[in-house]
């Protein structure tokens, strides 16, 4: 009975030999046609030989299918050998399979090695950058402008508080402005979604962000919700970095002593727009009835504006200790600051002189 099985295995090896060779044959052949062939110049479907490409492969699509497709776009050389070096994998590892997804792919790269990749599910990874002082409406229209989803799609996916996910999110807002944390991201390509994108951001919030409020001495002075809106309106106003502590004095000293803040960007939030050097707003815009509007609501609107970065965060923590009730920006970036109104509307004067 022994020797009957040892026999066995035997054949069964030996019966791998010409599939084994047969491999090697076309890898071969593949390898010297890659090699010595011409470049086939003015090809449409051939990519430069040091260019890579991103080819997408849908899921489902079957293994003889996705060599044809490498083939087409001269990637491989044989079609055949690919079939050939597909069993091969399929026989070492009988429980993987090619991987859908977007791949980035060169010419100069072997068959194995494309292969390998393919199998192991190695998609390419896909940058994307939110700055500080976004608001959602911008980030919408950034991701459908990049390809990766519409903007309808990402706003009505930001409109959800996952709560469940996020116990520290505050309640009351109706969507997540404020909480998703600017900053230089990477995914896999196949992962490319609105829910995707928001986890993402929000993990990052609760890494970078929430620590600094909960480890804040003086935090038990704004909830969460007020921190985040707050510094908002501060990256909103702020353009050099050293003036955000002595802005964010101001609009504390503002709330101290009962004034509005009286604050552009709110009004811009609530319009929709962005004024400029250019285009100031009206009188009539600043009158605007929304609860947004902080020339006419008096404390701090009800969320935030924008994503702010960890700057105006922290200044909000850490505000200048200030006199200064006024600022009007000198449209260089920085601010003339005033204590008084009289200081205020003459400083405003000798800007509008100069431009």
């Amino acid at each position: 009975m022994k020797a009957v099985k040892r026999t066995s295995k035997w054949l069964y090896l030996l019966a791998l030999v010409p599939v084994i060779l047969g491999i090697c044959a076309f890898l071969g052949w593949s390898w010297w046609s890659r090699e010595s062939a011409p470049p086939l110049a003015g090809s449409p479907s051939t990519p430069a030989a040091d260019k890579a490409v991103l080819i997408k492969i849908p899921p489902g699509t079957a293994s003889q299918q996705i060599g044809r497709q490498l083939e087409s776009g001269g990637l491989i050389r044989s079609s055949k050998a690919w079939k050939l070096w597909a069993s091969w994998l399929s026989f070492q590892d009988k429980q993987g399979g090619f991987k859908s997804g977007t791949y980035k792919l060169s010419p100069t790269q072997s068959l194995p090695a494309i292969a390998n990749q393919i199998w192991k599910g190695s998609v390419v990874q896909l940058n994307f950058t939110i700055p500080e002082g976004w608001s959602l409406q911008q980030m919408a229209t950034y991701f459908e402008s990049i390809g990766f989803f519409k903007a309808e799609d990402f706003l009505a996916a930001a409109n959800q508080i996952p709560k469940d996910k996020y116990p520290w999110l505050p309640e009351g807002p109706t969507n997540l402005e404020g909480f998703l944390y600017p900053d230089t991201y990477k995914l896999a390509s196949d992962s490319i979604t609105p829910q995707a994108i928001i986890d993402q951001m929000l993990k990052q919030f609760e890494q970078v962000a929430l620590p600094l409020y909960q480890q804040a001495p003086n935090r038990t002075q704004m909830s969460l919700l007020q921190w985040v809106t707050l510094a908002s309106i501060v990256e909103k106003e702020a353009v050099v970095a050293e003036e955000r502590p002595r802005i964010a004095g101001v609009f504390t000293k503002r709330l101290q002593v009962g004034m509005t803040l009286g604050s552009d960007p709110t009004v811009e939030y609530a319009l929709g727009i962005r004024q400029t050097q250019d285009t100031p707003l009206t009188f009539a815009q600043v009158k605007v009835d929304s609860p947004y509007n902080t020339y006419i609501y008096p404390g701090l609107p009800p969320g935030p504006i924008a994503s702010p970065g960890i700057g105006s965060l922290k200044a909000v923590l850490q505000p200048e200790n200030t006199d200064f009730l006024y600022f009007v920006a000198r449209y260089d970036g920085t601010h003339v600051f005033s204590r008084t109104l009289q200081e205020h509307n003459a400083a405003i004067s000798a800007i509008q002189r100069k431009q």
